[in-house]
């Protein structure tokens, strides 16, 4: 609200108006400092009255209202305290959308469609659900036949065929005599059963992204992700010809065209996945030269084998692959709006955001239709200006293939970064032989770097000189420095992040980034300050070095750690604190007297600070007592030992960059990982999902509003 601050001044009379201009505005100085107070109250009021309703209340109104209408609000855990983070918890535990609905929902009780409802309220999850007894092969009346229904398989459907399983099955099949909400082992198909799939991964967008020429083939075969690697085409949800609309994976076969029954016709299924406002779009010369959906053909680009014919352009949605007419001109430029499958937002991706900046920083704009097309240009206005403070935003997802050396001045600051939705692509090359080709980072004291936003591939980067802090945010530092098509890094020993010099701290934060080296000299500088949170240090190789240095024990620098997923050995002089993470090699801390880790998982045989409750501690000290209560011989509790180590080692779905399913813990991960976090999250990158609490709230909201005798369960689709 902004009123005029003299609002209380104009309502006096203007004999003394008058007077106070003699006096020198005295009496307008006075009445400006009671209108600001009043001001101040009047917000406040207003503010109360949104406050009364659940589309514009405060986060922590929500469950006061939701005490008004009856709603309950489920166990969650122990809260974490105040702050961000907090707030963002409690909007997944105690969903807003939920408590609106709280009695729309309970007049539909028992209802199929609600469930679907349910689950994008409760859980934040798109989902579908599924009756089990219409898919129960039965006998029928002859008299009374239902010819879709209980049938026997028909072999030459191929689509029914490849759904088998998933939410969309329409295969008849025998009773299973298990319950779909087991906490053993789940069942399907009964009468009483009603499963909900879920899908967790997301699809997230890539807009007019340069393809990736495969030259060692042919020029006129592409790849849709501009790293280099196969990536799976997802459905975006949010296009016009998403339905359902949910964040599946395209198909060959759901591309191809389908035979009509009672007719000869084709349906051109590639039109509800391809075009300017649907999933997939390839244009060639430039933007607008969109390639028409009549010469898209679904096809298996395996090996390259396949061969368009005529005017065609085949596309391979499985392995996200290009290939056009052999008899053509190469392809001058090719551009590709598509969507890939991931868990969260970290790393470059074109997602929202938060950006700040100092209110008198300069602003250098990099991009199509922009004051500078190249980074490069951008930062030679940048050093000729000399600016304390800047920012050079990037606000397409392109590719910018040039060399980025910066060179901060004491007291300089300098931000590199996205546009919020965009992620624009950093392609380092060989561009020298006598000097690195890293993106090269140095400054004299007082000087602070931020990289947001952004994905770097082809090279590291490397941080030298004095510079008193980089902050590396929402980025992607390729793991290997880039990828071969099946996602397998080109050089995996070779450091993502190099530090060199004296700089004084680093903060990495929702990122994923490949091993860290640390290049100091412990003599004359004090240990580097490395904060890392909600991201992925990934050596490629568990058997290789995340965080470490060269020819040295330990890297001479001292780590916090917070809600991470280590692939790789870390050796550091000491770790300050680690919590909520997963480290999948071995930690050797070279000073153990001081820090602290707690609620991690350390594989055995790491040297570290004092740990509390960390896994498999707990396990083995269990084990232990066992053995000795129980009396067992040493052989006995050995494997007894054995086994539970091995129990509660984490499993993950992938562990190569590029997958959709990178860093995910697998289902059958224990619970002592899955939940295992200090307020009873999943331990790694992914704790901010709150993924064990919102299938907890999510399974007891199924058993309030499923049909009475049923049993519903929720059954993971990604």
């Amino acid at each position: 609200m902004t009123r005029n601050q003299d609002f209380l001044y104009d309502l006096i009379p203007a004999i003394y108006r008058m007077r106070d201009a003699g006096e020198g505005w005295k009496l307008r100085a006075l009445l400006r400092v009671i209108a600001g107070q009043a001001l101040i109250v009047e917000q406040d009021i207003a503010h109360l009255y949104e406050n009364w309703f659940i589309e514009t209340c405060d986060d922590w109104v929500v469950p006061y209202i939701g005490a008004l209408v009856g709603y309950t609000p489920l166990a969650v855990g122990p809260n974490p305290g105040s702050g961000a983070r907090a707030e963002a918890r409690e909007r997944i535990t105690i969903p807003r959308r939920e408590v609106a609905n709280t009695i729309r929902f309970r007049r539909r009780k028992g209802t199929l469609a609600v469930l679907d409802e349910i689950a994008q309220a409760v859980a934040s999850w798109p989902a579908r659900a599924v009756e089990f007894y219409t898919l129960l092969s039965v006998t029928q009346n002859i008299d009374y036949l239902h010819m879709d229904r209980g049938r026997t398989a028909d072999l030459r459907d191929v689509e029914a065929l490849d759904a088998l399983g998933t939410a969309f099955d329409t295969m008849a099949h025998v009773a299973d005599v298990r319950r779909v909400n087991s906490s053993r082992t789940q069942g399907s198909y009964n009468i009483p059963e009603v499963g909900l799939f879920v899908w967790r991964l997301q699809s997230y967008t890539v807009t007019a992204s340069p393809a990736f020429c495969c030259e060692d083939v042919s020029p006129n075969c592409f790849l849709f992700s501009a790293l280099g690697n196969d990536t799976q085409l997802f459905v975006n949800p949010a296009a016009a010809g998403a339905d359902p609309k949910l964040p599946l994976p395209i198909t060959r076969r759901g591309m191809e065209p389908q035979e009509v029954e009672q007719s000869t016709a084709l349906v051109p299924e590639v039109a509800a996945f391809y075009g300017p406002t649907q999933s997939i779009s390839i244009a060639t010369g430039s933007l607008s030269g969109i390639v028409d959906a009549s010469r898209i053909v679904a096809a298996d680009l395996t090996g390259w084998t396949y061969r368009p014919t005529g005017n065609q352009v085949a596309v391979d949605p499985v392995l996200g692959r290009i290939m056009f007419p052999p008899n053509q001109a190469r392809r001058p430029s090719v551009y590709v709006w598509y969507s890939y499958g991931f868990a969260a937002d970290i790393g470059g991706g074109e997602y929202q955001r938060p950006l700040s900046q100092p209110a008198e920083a300069a602003l250098y704009e990099v991009g199509r239709g922009r004051t500078y097309a190249r980074i490069g240009d951008a930062l030679a206005k940048w050093r000729a200006d000399k600016p304390t403070a800047a920012i050079i935003e990037i606000t397409d997802s392109n590719v910018y293939a040039e060399p980025v050396t910066i060179d901060l001045a004491s007291g300089q600051t300098l931000e590199l970064r996205a546009a919020s939705g965009a992620r624009p692509i950093i392609r380092l090359l060989e561009w020298q032989t006598d000097a690195p080709n890293d993106l090269s980072i140095s400054g004299a004291a007082g000087s602070w770097f931020v990289l947001d936003g952004i994905l770097v591939t082809g090279r590291g980067m490397q941080v030298g000189g004095a510079v008193s802090g980089v902050t590396i945010r929402h980025c992607t530092l390729v793991p290997g420095w880039g990828l071969d098509c099946g996602c397998g890094p080109l050089r995996p020993a070779e450091p993502s992040l190099e530090i060199i010099g004296a700089p004084l701290c680093i903060t990495i934060e929702h990122s994923i980034i490949g091993a860290v080296q640390v290049e100091r000299d412990e003599v004359k500088e004090n240990p580097l300050k490395i904060r890392i949170s909600d991201s992925i240090v990934d050596a490629t190789a568990p058997s290789r070095i995340a965080i470490g240095a060269s020819g040295k024990l330990c890297a001479y620098a001292v780590l916090e750690i917070r809600r991470c997923t280590v692939f790789g050995a870390v050796q550091a002089h000491g770790i300050a604190l680690a919590e909520d993470s997963i480290f999948d090699g071995v930690v050797h801390a070279c000073r153990r007297q001081a820090g602290c880790m707690r609620f991690c998982y350390v594989p055995p045989g790491s040297r570290t600070p004092r740990r509390f409750e960390c896994q498999p501690d707990l396990v083995l000290a269990e084990a232990a007592a066992e053995a000795g209560r129980d009396k067992l011989t040493p052989a006995q509790a050995d494997a007894l030992m054995t086994a539970q180590r091995l129990r509660v080692a984490p499993e993950f779905m992938s562990t190569s960059y590029g997958t959709p399913d990178y860093a995910r813990l697998a289902l059958v991960t224990a619970a002592e990982i899955t939940a295992g976090a200090s307020d009873q999250s999943e331990m790694g990158v992914y704790h901010d999902l709150y993924q064990p609490q919102r299938a907890a709230n999510l399974q007891l909201r199924l058993a309030e509003f499923t049909p009475a005798g049923g049993d519903a369960g929720i059954i993971y689709a990604s």
